[in-house]
């Protein structure tokens, strides 16, 4: 059986990457994950090394450009994607990511609730598959990769 690299990309305010790694884990499955950096405080700093400490925009537009480097990288290097849409914030990060995955012809399902179907239309649109739990997504990636 292939093992398969899976990137895990979108909101970080609940466990829903544990629970696929978990079920994952559980079932045995050869697969990896990565993901974006998912502390809040050590994202936002990322860029800081380059130069004086500065607020607002050139402090993100800094540090979002260290993080794409890592999160280029492991998209690049991915065979599927789960892209989560919480029910919190708004994750255009997200949305990026599977605009990213589509362009680079990189499969990717999406996890989201039914609430925000309309504005994902696009999103969806180009996605494998869409799940409202992290247990479909572990399913979907069992069928997947079974053999």
């Amino acid at each position: 059986m292939m093992h398969w690299n899976i990137y895990l990309s979108g909101e970080i305010h609940t466990d829903w990457r544990e629970q696929i790694i978990n079920g994952c884990e559980k079932l045995g499955l050869p697969v990896s994950f990565t993901s974006a950096n998912t502390d809040h405080d050590s994202s936002d700093a990322a860029g800081d090394v380059l130069g004086p400490k500065c607020e607002g925009f050139w402090r993100d537009h800094k540090s979002a450009k260290i993080n794409a480097i890592r999160i280029k990288t492991l998209i690049e290097n991915c065979d599927m994607a789960v892209i989560r849409f919480g029910d919190k914030y708004k994750q255009w990060n997200a949305a990026f990511d599977a605009g990213f995955c589509a362009a680079l012809g990189k499969p990717y399902i999406t996890l989201h609730g039914e609430d925000i179907v309309h504005p994902l239309k696009e999103v969806d649109g180009s996605a494998m598959g869409w799940a409202t739990t992290p247990d479909q997504v572990v399913e979907v990636i069992r069928y997947t990769i079974q053999d």
